[in-house]
């Protein structure tokens, strides 16, 4: 028999007898696999095991009948590393669940029973799909896309990469400030991986999405029988971030006594389980980002909106990092709009190759409410729709949309991607394209989302 190929993978499923055939079948052809019961563990093992696949159950036991408890941990696994290939182990009924599956980000499904010659060949294709994808990059370095790299020429983003590179070799706790679509994320990011630790986990945490109950166990971890379902011991987000960087998103949002818990662990430097008095040191740089006006909410304290603790603000913003909207940088938008169109040029071999004039006078002169994201989306639309070779205006369409034929159309089709697409634009509208709010009204991860808005245009 061949070597086993160097690759690591992890194997997640609550059914023991699944767990063992995999690991015998797969451990002949690959160098590391592990295997794991316990779903909540998978936060833990994926930031700090160094995985090139994880093959998860599409049902566990708590939510056998949806397949709901699946997609919330595949969203979890990509939150991570959105790098990671996933595929998805799944009965025959489940085959339209495990679709949508891949839709979310997996990278492909295995039926359970499998064939073991089915299993490995979708694990290798799989695997060489990433492969391809890498050396693409490294083939053509170029520019990278957006969600990896920054884009800007304008003095305003000049003044931030400047920012950027004298803070992201110290360990001064960030705070990254700027509407919505403005890349908060990738500059927190782009410090990390500037930073001495950036060989250390770097984990994104969506404040904005956790409930007031899920709080401390989702930063702090909890121990088994802490709550109804913690069955097993789980480190927390802080653990999780141990000797790297912990990005906490819409900080602004969090209740005061959210707030008092978090600062206590700050000043602590130690976090405690829930269920447990037992304290645990932690070593982690703390960057964190909010599209909320922090200042005046801290100033206002007896006013009618959340209040901002003062000493909680002191504590997070050594340094303080706003980002311009898009409409403050316009000598950029051009510069974005051909980067995007190559990109997608290329991902859609679609025969586009530049901007009209007046297409380029339109893009400057339009406020772009949604900043970076929206010229993104509003490029990758206009390159798949355009019959011409030649971006014009009218492949675009600024503004906010009519939603007469949206609530016509949302009465007459019952296909399950258009009515996700429609109450993905409700909501939108809803909330004024407040991804926050948009998440939590749909039940979903702002990384989720962003995928969704993604995948349809939006």
């Amino acid at each position: 028999m061949p070597e086993p190929i160097p690759v690591k993978i992890l194997i997640v499923d609550d059914d023991v007898d699944v767990l063992l055939a995999a690991r015998l079948l797969l451990k002949r052809y690959f160098k590391q696999v592990d295997t794991e019961k316990n779903p909540e563990r998978i936060p833990f093992l994926v930031t700090n095991g160094g995985y090139d696949i994880v093959l998860l159950d599409m049902n566990f036991t708590r939510d056998v009948s949806s397949g709901k408890e699946g997609f919330d941990w595949l969203d979890r696994i990509l939150d991570i590393d959105p790098k990671l290939v996933v595929v998805m182990l799944t009965a025959y009924g489940d085959v339209e669940m495990a679709v949508r599956a891949i839709k979310a980000g997996a990278a492909d499904f295995v039926l359970k029973p499998w064939e073991n010659d089915k299993l490995l060949a979708t694990l290798q294709a799989a695997l060489a799909g990433k492969m391809d994808k890498d050396e693409s990059k490294k083939a053509n370095p170029g520019t990278p896309s957006f969600t990896q790299s920054i884009i800007g020429n304008s003095l305003a983003m000049q003044a931030v990469f400047d920012t950027i590179e004298r803070v992201a070799a110290t360990n001064a706790n960030v705070l990254i400030l700027g509407e919505n679509g403005t890349g908060k994320d990738l500059v927190a990011r782009a410090i990390h991986q500037r930073s001495l630790r950036h060989e250390r986990p770097f984990v994104p945490v969506d404040l904005g999405a956790l409930t007031e109950s899920l709080f401390e166990s989702e930063l702090f971890g909890h121990v088994k029988g802490a709550f109804t379902d913690a069955r097993e011991d789980r480190a927390g987000r802080f653990e999780e971030a141990q000797g790297g960087t912990i990005f906490l998103d819409e900080i602004g949002n969090i209740s005061l006594p959210q707030q008092a818990r978090l600062l206590n662990v700050l000043q602590q430097r130690t976090v405690t389980r829930v269920g447990t008095n037992k304290a645990r040191p932690i070593d982690v740089r703390l960057i964190c980002a909010t599209n909320a006006p922090i200042h005046q909410r801290v100033a206002e304290r007896n006013g009618p909106t959340s209040r901002f603790r003062q000493d909680l603000l002191y504590r997070i913003n050594t340094i303080e990092l706003r980002l311009p909207p898009l409409r403050e940088r316009p000598d950029d938008i051009v510069p974005l709009a051909e980067h995007f169109l190559k990109q997608y040029r290329k991902q859609y071999n679609r025969p586009v190759t530049s901007l009209s004039t007046p297409l380029v006078r339109q893009l400057r002169q339009y406020g772009w409410p949604g900043n970076v994201r929206e010229l993104q989306h509003a490029i990758e639309r206009a390159v798949i729709l355009t019959r011409g070779t030649i971006l014009e205006p009218e492949d675009f369409f600024f503004g906010t949309a009519s939603t007469t034929h949206e609530d016509i159309s949302f009465r007459e089709t019952m296909h399950l991607e258009d009515v996700e697409k429609q109450l993905i634009q409700k909501a939108l509208q809803k909330y004024n394209g407040n991804i926050t709010e948009v998440a939590r009204d749909l039940g979903l991860s702002r990384q989720a989302l962003y995928r969704r808005l993604e995948k349809y245009g939006l």
